[in-house]
């Protein structure tokens, strides 16, 4: 659709007033009780949020790690000595803090140990090479790093150049139970160093591990910190998929507020006793963190850790005697999970609620889910910058969805969305424009560069996303795709997700991806590249698939297949830009 066709056949219909204020047309769309705006002013730190949630909860689980549950109130007691340790060793208001762990016990523990006396959570992928965790200390300029033995060897080969005086270490069944009775953690470490060889050999001299710090800070007593709103309590990088990985400084009230929004929407739709949460996503990335380990704290959840979600088998295995009520996922490890016969078996009575995020939901995905769980997925829609979320369909589980929509749902409580023209103004209802956000969940800005931050975020506060969308008349959003993907065709712009979609509603299709290839007739065409379930699937199967439902220069000129995974973000976006 044109600009002029799109005006014509929406033409009362802009969300812009005369002022540049909006109309929030989407508030029509929430579920009856559901807030149009938070109280941001409601917690000064999460340090309040966590003991709010400890005193309410204090005799529930908490969390789940390999079989073990760990209560609220064992999780505020290794809190406070933590936080005591890191104090005792010099960490104040405001130093940078990297956290390189997997889902385990140790990530809330250091998480909220860290938040408590005000220093900045610096979230660290694990699997991160040492080029990738040298960038990220050297920009943070974090002091103190807590690793997982099993990642020390990198940590030593990225020392270079870092600021990094303070090493906590840790193995993965260190917190299991408290001291030496803790002989199932003990049992683990030692067949994961010794049997399974897991732990590459490093030199990190005067490294603390986290038991004899965990034993030092339970007599020193912590003084409060002086906290507010406004401080930074996350760098949380960027997947630097358009380049070098950025901080954004999400403040406390930034990441507060983005609790409040999800917690408004999801009001009266979690309210068991103790909802249990499934965790495959790493902690570490925005979306789970928020989502799954602070909003479900809320709730008084149980929250069960999965480290590896990859090992599908080892995933069914923990998962095989829980009934739970949540689980987050992105849709590459939907598909993994429906792949797998014992999950398709299970009992599904208790399954209240399953989100989408980080990546588009696929229709055929959405589909199978329904079919085999009876639940449709929640699709959202969010990004690092807004803590993450910005959208998300509106949630009543009294009233079964459809499987799938194709939209991001709606703006959340307190949170403005536009579409952006090219040109700067403003698109109207129906036409396609880059999605823009304004909200107390935006982020402060990039840290160290002020460039960026202003090429990001306008001086009204409006963040563009480098997303293209179109909204309808009743607020509902859906992502055209990401503006820096689109492929122009002969002058007509074609979007990646469009085409994945169709081709994965082919049975025999397990992945694929779209990208642009240069082209001297038409500039682009459209390469798509396939992992098979079917080896005999051929280029033609594709692309009789394709003509039934693409126009013509939508349709792949080149087909790929590949008997390997295609590359992904840890967790579980295919990267585009490596495929091109």
């Amino acid at each position: 659709m044109t600009q002029s066709t799109a005006a014509a056949a929406f033409p009362a219909q802009s969300i812009v007033n005369p002022d540049g204020s909006t109309n929030r047309i989407w508030l029509s769309s929430y579920v009856e009780g559901v807030p149009h705006d938070i109280d941001v002013n409601k917690y000064t730190s999460l340090s309040q949020y966590f003991d709010e949630c400890i005193n309410k909860f204090r005799t529930r689980p908490s969390f789940v790690s390999i079989g073990t549950e760990m209560t609220y109130d064992r999780l505020d007691r290794l809190v406070k000595a933590f936080a005591s340790w890191l104090q005792s060793q010099g960490v104040k208001k405001g130093d940078r803090v990297a956290i390189m762990l997997p889902n385990t016990f140790q990530y809330p523990v250091c998480l909220f140990a860290v938040l408590r006396i005000g220093a900045v959570v610096v979230n660290v992928n694990p699997l991160y090479t040492a080029r990738e965790l040298n960038h990220q200390l050297k920009d943070s300029g974090a002091e103190t790093i807590i690793v997982m033995e099993n990642f020390a060897s990198t940590l030593q080969e990225a020392m270079a150049g870092t600021k990094i005086k303070r090493v906590v270490l840790t193995q993965i069944g260190d917190l299991l139970s408290d001291g030496m009775l803790n002989l199932k953690g003990r049992a683990l470490n030692f067949a994961l160093r010794k049997v399974q060889k897991m732990v590459p050999a490093y030199k990190l001299p005067g490294a603390v591990w986290i038991r004899d710090a965990l034993q030092a800070g339970a007599s020193v007593k912590l003084k409060p910190a002086d906290v507010n709103a406004e401080d930074l309590a996350f760098l949380q990088y960027t997947g630097g998929t358009t380049g070098v990985a950025k901080g954004a400084m999400l403040t406390h009230r930034n990441v507060l507020a983005n609790c409040q929004q999800a917690l408004a929407f999801a009001e009266g739709q979690l309210t068991g006793d103790a909802e249990t949460v499934v965790t495959p996503l790493p902690l570490y990335h925005i979306f789970s963190l928020t989502v799954n380990c602070l909003i479900f704290m809320a709730l008084g959840g149980r929250n069960i850790l999965i480290a590896n979600p990859r090992d599908t088998k080892r995933v069914m295995m923990i998962l095989k005697k829980e009934n739970f009520s949540g689980i987050t996922c992105v849709n590459t490890l939907y598909s993994s999970f429906l792949d797998d016969p014992d999950f398709r078996k299970r009992d599904f009575s208790n399954l209240k609620l399953a989100v989408a995020g980080g990546m588009a939901l696929q229709r055929s995905i959405a589909e199978r889910w329904k079919e085999v769980t009876g639940n449709s997925i929640v699709e959202g829609y969010g990004l690092t910058e807004c803590s993450p979320i910005v959208t998300q369909a509106p949630v009543d589980i009294s009233k079964p969805g459809p499987a799938f929509t194709g939209s991001i749902g709606v703006p959340v409580p307190s949170t403005e969305v536009r579409c952006r023209r090219e040109d700067g103004s403003w698109a109207n209802i129906g036409e396609p424009g880059e999605l823009v956000v304004r909200g107390p969940q935006v982020m402060k800005g990039y840290w160290m560069r002020p460039e960026d931050t202003a090429n990001a975020i306008d001086s009204e506060g409006w963040l563009a996303t480098g997303d293209i969308a179109v909204m309808d008349e009743l607020g509902f959003l859906k992502i055209v795709d990401r503006k820096k993907d689109m492929i122009l065709v002969s002058g007509f712009n074609v979007y990646p997700n469009e085409i994945e979609d169709v081709i994965a509603m082919h049975p025999d299709v397990k992945e694929v991806a779209a990208v642009g290839v240069p082209d001297e007739v038409a500039g682009e065409r459209v390469k798509v590249i396939i992992v098979p379930r079917n080896p005999s699937l051929t280029k033609e199967d594709i692309i009789a698939h394709c003509r039934k439902n693409l126009t013509g220069y939508k349709i792949p000129r080149i087909v790929e297949f590949r008997d390997t995974e295609l590359p992904k973000t840890p967790v579980g976006k295919i990267l585009r830009r490596e495929l091109r």
